[in-house]
């Protein structure tokens, strides 16, 4: 016994030291990307180091864009891989870490910041802000220097024509413009990668990290616009409008960088917090002209000076062609329950082999609503407690909400509904159990991300009798009915007693009623769906579940991308050009890039996903029909009373300790302050306003016990 102890302590400390030995040399390369860009701009980089890396690069197969490739496009494809056989690591071992690192990392996580615009920022994300925003001054301000203490003359840095001093450093100013944008897009699309390794593998997700993607976006389009503006002006002043007009064969082609531009500003006009929300079909459907900013930025460039930028475009296709194929299959609809909140929990048949973890999400289309708009919804089960089911609840809000619940609450029979499903998308790890107590602070639909939490603790404390965090859920409804919400705290097949074994406390406050109504008494109604044959449960997502399976897309199609563009370049582009880049097209050159690199995506991505198909189709046959209960209520009718109720008396609610509260909102400022506890996680889901009061109150400094765990809902 104590060998088999021995043995494992052994095993555990080895894959320990392979998990930071990994994170190390990613970290390390990462330094060294970055430092490529810091030094970047200063005169040793530009009149000695890029020249001898040029001379020593500038093959025969690749050009210079071998260059590139090899300074900025390979390391982070690189850490993407490393980062991958990380996560497949850290997935093998239990990922519920110890309090240690919370503790050392608590002053640095609290919010700091709690207001609009930006939000709820911690210690460490403004840290990181401030540094990013002096790295950009850096690099824009030691070009200006190096560029005009070289500028004692008056000469165009393209034409080398004679020009005013003025002209002259105008128009230096608006290439170093553009060359700060460059900077910009190469971190610009590592936000909107939902299933990538890099964002897990420094503890975000792609949901929290929106806001980055949001931030440089804005910066990005306002660095563009303004180097946009110096070249009309400069071209105004010096007689060449024209130019506008040009579409060169080689070297920069202006026409393409006025198309980017101008989708660009099209984007960004609609991207507005006040258009976005008020309109926000508009701003998905504008949103897609990313395409034809990236695909005109690229002819603007040349495909060379793209690869700059080339690491977080290539990841973004890679994931955006695998939600893609996701996204094709009609996925198994199992049952709804409508409450009588005017909510809906819809239950779809998954894969065994799906795992994820609480407050992942979700992205759902249904045609018979609308064919192209895809809503995201915080994943309600567990996949642990439900391995064969996947949960998300759904209020009655929008356009879009609205027809969905008309369309299930409809007299008229529905026996089937076409689903599609992108995901599920979340964090590696749970968090919540660093933690030796828990408060969790909801309002209205906002306690479905914790109702996962909850049912997660529910698997630990009776499937594997693992000792859970205690749990105060603070939980804010409108109405009496919303109350039904907490019944869902509980799967389809759960039961009251699983509930027993955890340390739970509900405290329930209705705000807009003084006492309990009858609609409190209504019951929660369950549809039960007929899929077909051709309906597939939810499959598991290479990367999130298959880190190992998009390492190996990421890393063999960018290896096929390399020995296609170096045959192109050896056997047709050299013979012409002879790596002078004055003869042959860069439109040419990009676009057969791009044909290149969507072919080896396409290749690559598709065998895995159809090798993954054929062993999940083993499993699918095992769950093909997941057996429904006769209906309880008379012939002809749909809907059944479910074997569960709220009862309208409030302490005799789900579990004795409930206790629900009428006509007011939680003073959590007194609850949060008088709860006992050493090392206490508190989350906060719902409103804007109530989630700037928690982490107000968690960053004020009254009490050290609380730690404030942010909850994003940018998408």
């Amino acid at each position: 016994m104590d060998k088999a102890v021995r043995g494992l302590l052994r095993r555990t400390g080895s894959k320990r030291m392979i998990l930071k030995a990994t994170r190390l040399l990613a970290a390390i390369v990462f330094a060294g990307w970055l430092m490529i860009w810091i030094v970047r701009p200063t005169k040793t980089y530009q009149n000695q180091w890029s020249p001898q890396l040029l001379s020593e690069t500038d093959s025969t197969y690749f050009g210079r864009q071998g260059t590139n490739i090899l300074i900025y496009t390979f390391p982070i494809l690189f850490i993407s891989v490393l980062g991958c056989i990380y996560l497949h690591l850290v997935q093998r071992t239990d990922n519920s870490q110890s309090g240690s690192s919370t503790h050392r990392l608590a002053a640095w996580k609290r919010p700091v910041v709690v207001n609009w615009p930006l939000g709820i920022v911690s210690g460490i994300e403004l840290t990181f802000c401030v540094m990013f925003l002096l790295l950009l001054i850096w690099f824009y301000t030691m070009y200006l220097v190096v560029y005009f203490s070289n500028s004692h003359h008056s000469h165009s840095e393209d034409t080398g024509e004679k020009l005013q001093l003025w002209q002259t450093r105008l128009d230096g100013a608006g290439i170093r413009l553009a060359l700060l944008g460059d900077l910009c897009c190469a971190f610009l699309f590592f936000p909107v990668i939902r299933g990538s390794s890099l964002l897990p593998l420094v503890g975000l997700t792609s949901e929290s990290s929106i806001r980055y993607h949001v931030w440089l976006g804005h910066i990005t389009l306002a660095v563009f616009s303004a180097h946009g503006v110096c070249y009309i002006v400069f071209w105004a002043a010096t007689n060449k409008i024209d130019e506008m007009l040009k579409w060169d064969n080689t070297g920069i082609a202006n026409v393409p960088g006025e198309m980017a531009i101008l989708a660009g500003l099209i984007m960004w006009a609609t991207t507005f917090p006040r258009i976005r929300r008020k309109m926000f079909e508009l701003f998905f459907y504008t949103h897609q002209l990313y395409i034809a900013f990236l695909f005109f930025y690229m002819l603007h460039v040349g495909v060379s000076h793209f690869c700059v930028i080339l690491p977080g475009v290539y990841l973004f296709m890679v994931d955006r062609y695998l939600r893609f194929l996701q996204s094709r299959a009609k996925v198994r609809l199992v049952s709804a329950r409508l409450l009588p909140s005017e909510s809906i929990e819809l239950n779809f048949a998954k894969s065994p082999g799906l795992a994820f973890e609480p407050l992942s999400v979700v992205f759902i289309n249904v045609p018979g609503v609308s064919s192209l708009q895809w809503h995201p919804f915080t994943v309600s089960s567990s996949s642990r407690l439900e391995p064969e089911l996947l949960s998300v609840i759904i209020k009655k809000e929008g356009s879009w909400t609205q027809k969905l619940c008309r369309t299930l609450s409809s007299p008229v029979p529905q026996e089937r509904l076409d689903v599609s499903v992108e995901g599920p998308y979340g964090p590696v790890s749970k968090n919540f159990l660093r933690y030796d107590s828990l408060i969790l602070v909801s309002g209205g639909s906002g306690i479905t991300p914790f109702i996962s939490i909850i049912r997660e603790l529910i698997y630990r404390r009776t499937t594997l009798n693992r000792p859970t965090p205690a749990v105060l859920l603070i939980c804010a409804f409108k109405t009496s009915a919303d109350l039904t919400m907490l019944d869902l705290l509980l799967p389809v097949s759960g039961n009251i007693s699983d509930l027993s074994g955890l340390d739970l406390r509900i405290e329930a406050f209705v705000t807009r009623e003084k006492s309990a109504t009858d609609d409190a008494q209504n019951n929660i109604q369950t549809i039960w769906f007929k899929p077909l044959p051709s309906d597939v449960p939810i499959a598991p997502v290479l990367g999130p579940n298959g880190w190992l399976w998009l390492a190996a897309i990421v890393s063999s199609s960018f290896v096929a991308f390399l020995v296609l563009i170096s045959i192109l370049q050896r056997c047709y582009i050299y013979p012409i050009d002879h790596n002078t880049n004055k003869v042959f097209s860069y439109s040419s050159r990009s676009v057969l890039n791009v044909l290149f690199i969507c072919i080896c995506i396409m290749a690559a991505a598709s065998a895995a996903v159809l090798w993954n198909k054929r062993e999940n189709s083993k499993q699918e046959k095992q769950i093909q029909n997941i057996d429904a209960p006769t209906p309880t209520t008379s012939p002809g009718s749909r809907f059944y009373n479910a074997d569960r109720e709220l009862e309208s008396v409030p302490q005799d609610s789900l579990v004795k300790a409930t206790k629900v509260h009428f006509g007011g909102r939680p003073p959590l400022k007194k609850m949060l302050l008088e709860f006992d506890g050493s090392n206490v996680g508190v989350m906060a889901s719902g409103p804007r306003g109530m989630r700037h009061e928690v982490a107000t109150i968690c960053s004020s400094g009254l009490a050290d016990n609380l730690h404030f765990e942010s909850i994003s809902f940018s998408w």
